[in-house]
Parts: C-alpha cells; structure tokens; sequence
C-alpha cells in the first residue's frame, strides 16, 4: 500500500459515515444539541467546505461549491468555510435538505480521493504553507483535511444519536 492509496482510503471514511447518518427531520438537522451554536446542518456543510476551499487551493482550481451555491442558498454566508463563526452566523447555516449536505460532503471528498491519486511522492513532499513551523507539506495538509472532515462527520452522528427518541 503506498501514500495514494492510504489517503484515499482515510478520504473515503467520513464520505461512507456521512452517508450512513439515519435519516433526519428539517428540524433534527437544524437543532443546536445542548444549546451548541452548531447544527448537524452546519456541520455536514463545514465538513464541504473545509475540504472544498482547502481542495480548490492545493489544486488551483474553482472550487465545487460554484456549482452548489445556489442551490444551498445561504448567501455570501454560505460561501464562507465556518472557521471563526460567531454564534450567531453558525446559527444563520439553515439546511434543510440532508441529501444535498451529504451530496457536498461526497463530492469534496471524492476530489480529494481523485487528487491524491494522481501525486508522486515528490508532490507529497513539496512545501504547500510556509506560514507554518515547521512548513506544511502537501501530506501533511492533506491528513489534516481529512481529519476534520473525520471528526465533524463523527460529531455530527453523534448530535444525530443523541437527538434519537
């Protein structure tokens, strides 16, 4: 097994977790459990973007959320990643569609998979941030992505098992 293979696999998690969230009621997605300023809706979108921006940024390519925008509809909101949310704009991310949550969340994710398929391992190790000590290559921000996609689609079950009756 090399690094290609290794990546796509920890890359596949979340998209397979993700897609075994029981189904959910607009308001189930949209709850704040224990009052949280983050909804299962704002999680599932934070989880997209996170990957996407990210994505977009190491590959120099638009990002998929063009093609997603409009039909999210959460304005110039929306086109943030969520990092550094107020309370209240976490609040503003109202999803009611749980399909099109996991539908992003798959789609960024399947991009990351295509990508890292297609690196040598002197891509891997190329420098990608310099603001950083030490400097973040490549693989290392490529681990990071898919470790916050893991933990923000785990918390998201969670909040889904805790909200069950």
């Amino acid at each position: 097994m090399n690094i290609n293979e290794i990546l796509s696999g920890m890359a596949h998690r979340p998209i397979d977790a993700a897609h075994n969230l029981r189904p959910l009621t607009v308001q189930e997605l949209n709850a704040h459990p224990g009052e949280h300023p983050n909804s299962i809706a704002w999680l599932l979108w934070h989880t997209g973007r996170e990957v996407d921006v990210q994505l977009a940024q190491l590959r120099d390519e638009p990002q998929l959320w063009e093609s997603y925008r409009d039909r999210f509809n959460l304005g110039e909101l929306g086109d943030s990643v969520g990092y550094g949310h107020t309370s209240d704009q976490a609040r503003q991310i109202v999803v009611d569609d749980q399909q099109l949550l996991v539908e992003y969340v798959d789609a960024s994710l399947n991009a990351l998979e295509d990508y890292v398929a297609t690196l040598s391992v002197e891509e891997f190790e190329q420098v990608v941030d310099r603001r950083w000590e030490p400097p973040v290559t490549r693989a290392v921000r490529l681990v990071s992505i898919v470790d916050d996609a893991t933990a923000h689609v785990a918390q998201a079950a969670y909040a889904a098992g805790a909200l069950k009756n």
